[in-house]
């Protein structure tokens, strides 16, 4: 082994390593062997336990997102144990279990960097986008972008939170204060943030795909207070609404859904045109707000606020293999919470 590695890997490890693999924007992910990689300076390499599918993976997928290179492991919502540590890092310990996100590394020098807005770093790295993710059985990640999920012993149940969790818990920051809180879409970010706004003391009002009595049914079971279509109004105007379905149309939707002075908050990487709207339904100073990242803090915060709110994640398992039947679904719709692979 390298000098560098300070620690070697568990009993069991092979040479290689299996991954899902995108090599074209469109095509299906392909199977395929590679080295185990090596954790450079201040890096680790974790064992994959878990790996929840994302809608950005299907943006990825999808070809998107602008700058992809390829080819590339997409997925980051990586839960997993830390199997060897690279030069210099003393943060992480060998045999701990770790969380990864999107965020995977920060210039630490550019104006965002240096006033606490690191999430929009302009010069970052990207989980499963700019570079390999989660969809395989082995990952290196910067030490410093990978978070103890002492206490998580379910990496399934906790992979989940490492995006749609943070992403949802940056979002409801950014919405404010308010106490009538509306979810368009309600996936696995709603599902979430829905528990933790319940713990809070507020109102959810989650609207779904036209005709999803499922995923209605899940958002009452979970407290929502009125679960409808997309296209309906909520019986009470909305101190604050998130918009996690990548769908512009839902924008005017909300705006009209929202009262005076309140805020509408895009938490999706990319979303489709928003159409023309009067500016009626923007005056009165709402406010259309969009999430970029995340932050570390915003990790650190949610991962210490999750267990104190009793956060359960409903997850569908999908063999590592299955990662083009987990996106298919993802897609459709064809399950309620998140899809999860394991190696």
């Amino acid at each position: 082994m390298q000098e560098d590695i300070l620690a070697l890997a568990f009993e069991g490890r092979h040479d290689v390593m299996k991954a899902m693999v995108l090599h074209a924007a469109g095509e299906r992910l392909t199977l395929e062997e590679r080295p185990i990689p090596v954790p450079g300076p201040n890096e680790i390499r974790v064992r994959i336990e878990a790996c929840a599918v994302c809608r950005t993976d299907l943006h990825v997928v999808d070809g998107e997102l602008p700058d992809e290179a390829f080819p590339i492991i997409p997925g980051h919502e990586i839960v997993g144990i830390v199997e060897a540590l690279g030069a210099g890092e003393t943060r992480h310990i060998v045999g701990s279990r770790v969380g990864i996100p999107w965020l995977g590394h920060t210039c630490g020098v550019c104006p965002y960097c240096t006033s606490h807005h690191e999430n929009l770093c302009d010069n970052p790295l990207f989980t499963g986008y700019t570079r390999d993710g989660g969809f395989a059985t082995h990952v290196v990640a910067d030490a410093a972008f990978a978070f103890s999920l002492a206490g998580f012993d379910d990496p399934v149940a906790a992979a989940p939170l490492m995006c749609a969790g943070l992403i949802g818990w940056r979002s409801l920051k950014l919405a404010g204060d308010g106490h009538k809180i509306g979810l368009y879409g309600y996936g696995a970010a709603a599902h979430i943030l829905a528990q933790v706004c319940r713990w809070q003391g507020r109102e959810i009002y989650a609207f779904t795909r036209i005709g999803d009595s499922a995923a209605q049914e899940l958002a009452r079971a979970l407290g929502a207070k009125w679960a409808g279509n997309s296209d309906e109004a909520p019986p009470e105007r909305l101190d604050a609404a998130i918009i996690f379905a990548p769908v512009g149309n839902l924008v005017p939707a909300a705006l009209r859904a929202v009262r005076k002075g309140g805020r509408v908050v895009c938490g999706g990487i990319h979303m489709s045109d928003i159409p023309q709207f009067p500016y009626s339904i923007l005056w009165e100073e709402r406010q259309i707000l969009s999430v970029a990242n995340l932050t570390r803090e915003d990790a650190v915060e949610f991962l210490e606020l999750a267990p104190r709110a009793g956060v359960k994640t409903t997850t569908n398992i999908y063999p590592l293999a299955q990662a083009n039947e987990a996106l298919a679904d993802l897609r459709a719709g064809r399950f309620q919470g998140a899809a999860v692979l394991v190696p």
